[in-house]
């Protein structure tokens, strides 16, 4: 914590009452909650962003959607627009979210993504337009209480479990640790590789003390993929000046310091919409170091913001490239996942 935690202790405390009488409230069933007309999965933190819960409903997309019709509803943190909307391929980030617009972007018309601040409305309106969806993945909602869904799934970093963070704005908690007994399983996200089972075991037991009794607790990790080019066909150099907007990039920029030399860095926060200053000084830097071939390289969700102000893929002469990346499970961490999830189907 920072020195100066103890000032903002106070601020804490409110926001703690607060949040617990509202969820005492939905637990005591004075505030309703309501099933939705579509099996919903819930994958969600209890921590301000960072946890990788995008990546993870892409993951469950992969793995399901061979087997159920499936679709996504999110908020689209950082849109300019309100209410209920579908993806389509017109669609721009600042209509439905750079997040929902990645996830269309990848699995297209056959997974209808959505967006929707009430996720009771959404789920209704979906229902209205697909009655033949056969479950609903929600992204970020585990908060959303108005909501009873059938799936909750918590996510919480390896670099900083919600077991060793506190309140906002001492920390960055939404909600009390205790928030994560409405979870059905927890999946400790961007674990290192080869994570040693003493870890593994001392770190369950540490976030099972939060739990109700016997909920799983598995542990995944990030893979990244070869770069992609984003709407050009110019080679990729390997000389790179990065671009992220993540609410913790440490990850993504220890991968590519290792993999790639970086010439420069540019980072904003989580969902930053990008200014045409901004681009202004990305070109200047690209102009600067012109003679090693820079390309830029960002996160997925950056991408389509960044294509939007450039052209065709190029920001002045320079090609963009972003940087893909894939939830990866041990196979039994996996099974356990896809059992919980496939269990709860079958009995809806």
């Amino acid at each position: 914590m920072p020195w100066y935690s103890f000032l903002l202790a106070p601020f804490a405390l409110i926001f703690r009452i607060i949040t617990s009488i509202r969820n005492g409230l939905y637990d005591r069933n004075v505030l309703k909650s309501q099933k939705g007309k579509i099996f919903s999965l819930v994958v969600g933190n209890l921590s301000v962003g960072g946890t990788g819960k995008t990546p993870m409903v892409e993951y469950l997309l992969r793995a399901l959607s061979s087997e159920r019709k499936l679709a996504v509803l999110s908020r689209g943190y950082g849109r300019n627009t309100k209410g209920f909307l579908q993806s389509t391929k017109e669609s721009a980030p600042s209509e439905i979210g750079d997040e929902p617009l990645q996830i269309f972007q990848k699995f297209g018309e056959s997974t209808p993504v959505f967006v929707c601040e009430n996720r009771v409305k959404g789920i209704e309106r979906i229902y209205a337009i697909k009655p033949d969806l056969e479950a609903i993945v929600l992204d970020d909602a585990f908060q959303h209480r108005s909501l009873k869904a059938d799936v909750y799934i918590l996510l919480t970093p390896f670099q900083k479990p919600f077991t060793r963070d506190f309140i906002m704005p001492v920390g960055r908690l939404r909600e009390s640790r205790c928030g994560a007994q409405r979870a059905d399983l927890v999946v400790v996200s961007k674990c290192p590789e080869n994570l040693s089972l003493e870890d593994k075991a001392s770190l369950t037991q540490e976030i099972s003390s939060y739990l109700r009794p016997s909920i799983p607790v598995i542990f995944s990790s990030l893979s990244y993929c070869m770069p992609l080019a984003l709407g050009h066909s110019s080679a990729f150099s390997g000389n790179v000046l990065l671009i992220s907007g993540l609410a913790d990039d440490r990850l993504f920029l220890d991968y590519c310091k290792e993999k790639f030399k970086v010439l420069e860095v540019f980072s904003f926060p989580d969902h930053h919409e990008y200014s045409r200053e901004n681009i202004k000084s990305f070109i200047k830097a690209a102009a600067r170091v012109k003679s090693e071939s820079p390309v830029f390289l960002c996160t997925e969700k950056d991408g389509e913001k960044l294509k939007s102000l450039g052209k065709g893929g190029y920001l002045g002469e320079f090609p963009i490239f972003v940087l893909p990346i894939e939830v990866k499970f041990e196979p039994q961490d996996k099974e356990i996942l896809l059992t919980q999830i496939r269990k709860k189907l079958v009995s809806k």
